[in-house]
């Protein structure tokens, strides 16, 4: 399939990132429009151009600063993610990929990963290119779109049900119960992850974790609930009153009803069905193997296990596209999948999974070994959609 056929399907929703593992960026490509390096430095953020034609864009991101860094291309209202590559070390660099449309868009770099970054304009101009795809891919195309369509959509519409029946226990003072959702409520936004992270004024309301926070921020959502109900391993800690418990449970739901309205209304495009199965991966590696994504429940596991479904569904819908292009690449995939999930399995419960607490660290590092196996493989996932 040409790389061309993703610039005609309509871009509705931000593109999710697509990268390579951490290296130096030495070998970057240069010359030819669509490569843009990027230099992240503690107080500066240096691109090698700031106008690229529209098409399936590289920004070779390299952290020439002290601090870890991350880089994001924002629309042009500085809230929804086009697409973001994240945990880049001092002397590293990692490939942001994205299929942009013509327009205007923002680029940030953010040292130390917080705040709201260095940021600056950025200009994606009509490069005219012309689709060139037959009969039999368009139908593979059109197929994914609408699997992962409706995948996303049900995971919302249960997210949503979920939270409703969530917040009434925890309001109720029903505490015993509300634990016991809790991580089943969380499965369906790990599910959707890097959907619900697109917008990006709502992931920080409703899964901002509390050693996150940055100055002044007001901390909401699942993890500050999620603390109240599992409070045994906080210093000095004040429950929150029923009037609190109200207060915030209400918000979240709130938060919630917004999500699911603007998923409801989303499209996709190949790229970004692949894109977001590497970027759930990430969330994986970034939080759930570390065991600091559910501190208070360790129920990690559970986040774990729905990461992995979403970027599994992901990677199933574009699958045939793959078979296509890189018949090779899908024969990894599938046994890093199965390889990953036959070590889940191990861990399963009558009721779910073990807490992540109880695992030994050797278990911990057959997780994490599975899961670094998978990312090398699935990092390759969005080129061979797109070629």
């Amino acid at each position: 399939m040409r790389k061309t056929v993703v610039a005609a399907l309509v871009v509705v929703v931000p593109l999710l990132a697509a990268c390579t593992e951490n290296t130096r960026g030495d070998d970057a490509e240069s010359g030819d429009g669509r490569t843009v390096a990027v230099s992240s430095t503690d107080d500066g953020c240096e691109l090698s151009a700031v106008e690229a034609p529209s098409g399936t864009l590289t920004f070779d991101v390299t952290n020439d600063g002290s601090q870890i860094t991350e880089f994001y291309l924002l629309d042009e209202d500085g809230l929804r993610i086009v697409g973001e590559v994240e945990n880049i070390g001092p002397d590293l660099s990692r490939k942001l990929v994205v299929d942009a449309a013509a327009g205007t868009y923002l680029t940030a770099c953010k040292p130390g990963m917080k705040g709201d970054g260095i940021r600056a304009d950025f200009t994606v101009t009509d490069s005219g290119d012309e689709p060139d795809i037959s009969a039999d891919e368009q139908e593979l195309v059109d197929a994914a779109l609408a699997n992962y369509q409706a995948y996303v959509q049900d995971q919302s519409d249960q997210l949503l049900t979920k939270t409703e029946e969530f917040v009434e226990l925890y309001k109720n003072g029903d505490d015993d119960a509300a634990r016991a959702l809790y991580p089943e409520a969380r499965t369906h936004w790990e599910r959707i992850e890097t959907v619900a992270e697109s917008f990006g004024d709502l992931d920080p309301k409703m899964d901002a974790r509390e050693a996150d926070l940055e100055e002044g921020q007001k901390w909401t959502g699942w993890h500050l609930i999620e603390k109240d109900l599992w409070p045994q391993d906080a210093e000095d800690y004040t429950p929150l009153t029923p009037a609190e418990r109200v207060t915030y449970a209400d918000d979240l739901l709130k938060n919630t009803e917004i999500l699911d309205g603007r998923v409801q209304e989303l499209t996709y495009t190949v790229d970004q069905i692949a894109n977001g199965s590497r970027g759930l991966l990430e969330e994986v590696a970034l939080g759930k193997v570390t065991g600091e994504e559910e501190i208070w429940s360790h129920t990690d596991l559970w986040d774990f296990q729905a990461n992995v479904d979403g970027a599994r569904v992901g990677y199933e819908g574009v699958k045939p596209i793959v078979e296509q292009s890189d018949p090779e690449l899908a024969t990894a995939l599938d046994a890093r999948f199965t390889e990953l999930q036959d070590l889940l399995d191990a861990q399963r419960t009558d009721d779910g999974f073990v807490y992540y607490d109880e695992l030994t660290p050797d278990q911990v590092q057959e997780l994490s070994n599975a899961v670094n196996a998978l990312s090398e493989p699935l990092s390759k996932l969005t080129a061979a959609v797109l070629s």
